[in-house]
């Protein structure tokens, strides 16, 4: 079988069109599975150009994680507009979060799952991504605080413990919809807004959860 013949086009528009084929191979087949062959097959070139530009499947697999990852960070945040109630702020970012995981299924996938699960350097690279995801909920549900004008200052540690709730309810959320038919992004956000923001509108209004008195509680 004779070399893939490829047509000249610039470095950067060829590497976008490799690094597309590896998001769609290693999202359905999996790191492991998916074969170098295969990728320069999908993407059109030869598979020693591929290594020419991405040098070893791990180095591909790293650029498609950090591709994916800062094109999931940027639709979360371009989809917020802060001059919103703070309560528009955190559905719009849920609905773009959801838009562009059922959108980009393969990159979901590479992205909560096959990188998660294929130790260093991948995971590391996932966790930045995640952070910074963290990060922003923290300074919505701030955001939420300060207008509530009952309780601006919320403890650190209980608006750090609610964003890491809301983000990986939404990862797990993100899974059920690319996998259940029907159920589209507007829906998901939905519902993880009815069951997110009833709870934060208590707690800003001072009315948080109690759990009981350590006396009445069952040991286990």
């Amino acid at each position: 079988m004779g070399a893939v013949k490829t047509k000249r086009m610039p470095r950067a528009v060829r590497e976008q069109q490799m690094l597309d084929a590896a998001v769609r191979t290693f999202g359905r087949r999996g790191y492991m599975a998916a074969s170098m062959d295969e990728i320069a097959e999908l993407a059109g070139v030869s598979k020693p150009l591929v290594y020419l530009y991405l040098n070893s499947k791990e180095d591909l697999f790293t650029a498609c994680i950090r591709r994916e990852a800062a094109a999931l960070v940027a639709a979360v945040r371009g989809g917020v507009r802060t001059e919103l109630p703070a309560d528009r702020q955190l559905w719009d970012g849920l609905r773009a979060f959801f838009t562009h995981t059922s959108h980009y299924p393969d990159a979901w996938s590479v992205l909560h799952l096959q990188a998660r699960t294929h130790g260093e350097p991948f995971a590391t690279e996932v966790a930045a991504m995640r952070a910074e995801i963290v990060d922003f909920v923290t300074q919505l549900i701030l955001v939420a605080a300060r207008e509530a004008h009952r309780d601006p200052d919320l403890p650190a540690s209980e608006v750090a413990g609610i964003a890491e709730a809301l983000v990986g309810a939404a990862e797990s959320l993100a899974d059920w919809a690319n996998t259940t038919p029907g159920v589209s992004a507007r829906q998901a956000a939905a519902t993880l807004m009815n069951f997110a923001w009833a709870g934060l509108a208590n707690l800003m209004d001072g009315r948080p959860w109690t759990p009981p008195e350590a006396a009445h509680e069952v040991s286990g």
